[in-house]
């Protein structure tokens, strides 16, 4: 039990620290983590109910085979381009 005390507060730990040393800040990069989390949840919502339509739509085939996969890499896709940092206006300068 102390050995995953001490596992969790190392953990923490080192992620302050990591956060800490990107540019931004801690509060910038917290901020921009909930952001993430928030498209990520988003995103995982649309493959649930777009995988649930595909499985009741087409339950045998290829459709119901490849659909869910498919689906997850355009999500995936979808996450890297919206998830990313946005413009820093002071280096724009």
């Amino acid at each position: 039990m102390r050995g995953f005390v001490l596992g969790l507060v190392l953990a923490v730990g080192l992620i302050a620290t990591v956060l800490s040393l990107r540019p931004g800040g801690i509060r910038r990069q917290l901020r921009m983590a909930a952001r993430r989390f928030k498209i990520f949840l988003v995103l995982g919502g649309i493959y649930l109910a777009a995988s649930m339509v595909i499985r009741v739509a087409f339950p045998t085939g290829p459709v119901s085979d490849y659909g869910p996969p498919a689906l997850g890499l355009v999500l995936v896709m979808a996450f890297v381009l919206i998830a990313q940092d946005p413009a820093d206006e002071s280096r724009a300068e």
